[in-house]
């Protein structure tokens, strides 16, 4: 969870005039989540938020249902992914459910002749490659490799990539996304024992603003269809807000690991949580040190979860033949856990250097076209000897 930031110029009270310098009045806008409960920001704009031209097109971005229902683990290539100019274009959902889905992209150009704005979820986007800044209404982040990208649903915001190596991928989630309450006081604040703390949140600490009229079109995601709307002011109006509810960034690489004598559970790389579904980042960090201890992870039943590992760099000491860009499918209902001879080989290691990030939902995953085109069909017998 985010913690209280503010940017810009704003009254020093909610809900009172705020008036620019020729006495017209800026125009306050609450953006918030879970009706008036969830996370808030008030923010204040050049012109009024609500001003909708003209609705254009509307076309669907629902991904294509290969296997409804599946038990078989998969090996997905990434990196096959081919990739396309354009920034929505080139996002592939790859594995979905009613509360998520898993999408990766390899867009080449930044987003130019648009703006963007997803309503239906909250967007974590891992940049796997690539570097750039990431143009919103609340303020701008800059990025590069390994950063967590985390924006709230309604964000209105655009992507701009230095160059055309990009490879992303996102996680679109229709409950918000907070950090994990297991590292959290009652409030809010990020405890000692946490893995990161607040000083790693990189909040947004420049705000573009642009009193402009004209025509602008925003690309709106509501219930997988996009809608063209043209509105009729710059939606990079806001002269300043204050609140919890901004996009912010977190690096995969000031993730610290919590390690023990024993091999202990995946919860202690969690970073990321909502009611559906946690991710967790793998770091390199040292192994156990019991003096019998076995590394690599022992052998586990997956019963209520569907488990997502991206593979991003590094060696990845459990599994055989896998490569970064890779992911692993491991779905609810069968046990999983090492490849053969890999529990061996991990004996006696003092490290690892691998990366990756791992989604475990807690509804079955549906398999899609687009996993399927670059699905390793045979993964599943990876562990007969």
């Amino acid at each position: 969870m985010p913690f209280y930031h503010k940017l810009g110029k704003i009254p020093h009270k909610r809900h009172i005039q705020f008036r620019k310098e020729n006495g017209d009045l800026y125009y306050e806008q609450l953006f918030g989540t879970v009706g008036f409960d969830g996370m808030y920001t008030n923010s204040y704009h050049e012109h009024r938020p609500t001003q909708v031209k003209e609705i254009r097109n509307q076309y669907s971005v629902a991904p294509k249902i290969a296997k409804t229902n599946n038990i078989q683990s998969y090996r997905l290539r990434g990196f096959e992914v081919a990739p396309q100019d354009d920034f929505l274009e080139s996002r592939k959902i790859v594995l979905t459910n009613s509360d998520c889905h898993i999408v990766l992209a390899a867009p080449r150009k930044s987003t130019t002749d648009y703006f963007y704005k997803n309503t239906d979820s909250d967007e974590v986007i891992f940049i796997h490659r690539g570097t750039g800044k990431l143009r919103t209404m609340l303020g701008n982040l800059d990025f590069k490799y390994g950063d967590y990208l985390v924006v709230p649903r309604g964000m209105i915001y655009k992507i701009d990539f230095d160059t055309e190596d990009n490879r992303l991928f996102i996680v679109e989630s229709h409950a918000p996304v907070y950090t994990p309450k297991q590292y959290r006081n009652w409030f809010g604040q990020l405890l000692e024992h946490s893995p990161f703390c607040e000083r790693d949140i990189r909040r947004p600490e420049e705000l573009e603003t642009y009193d402009e009229k004209g025509e602008f079109i925003i690309k709106v995601k509501k219930k997988d269809e996009i809608f063209d709307l043209v509105y009729a002011t710059h939606p990079f109006d806001v002269v300043g807000y204050d609140g919890y509810n901004y996009p912010y960034a977190f690096s995969i690489h000031d993730f610290e690991p919590i390690t023990g004598r024993i091999h202990l559970p995946p919860p202690i790389h969690q970073t990321f949580e909502t009611s559906a579904f946690v991710i967790c980042s793998f770091v390199p960090r040292l192994y156990d040190y019991h003096p019998q201890s076995i590394p690599a992870p022992y052998n586990h039943s997956n019963i209520d979860a569907d488990e997502v590992l991206y593979y991003v760099d590094g060696d990845f000491m459990s599994r055989n033949d896998i490569e970064a860009g890779h992911i692993s499918l491991h779905p609810a209902g069968i046990p999983h856990g090492p490849h053969p001879g890999a529990a061996e080989r991990s004996i006696g290691k003092k490290d690892t250097q691998e990366l990756a990030v791992m989604v475990d939902t807690f509804k079955p995953l549906m398999v899609t076209e687009e996993a399927m085109n670059i699905a390793d069909d045979k993964y599943y017998l990876s562990w007969l000897e």
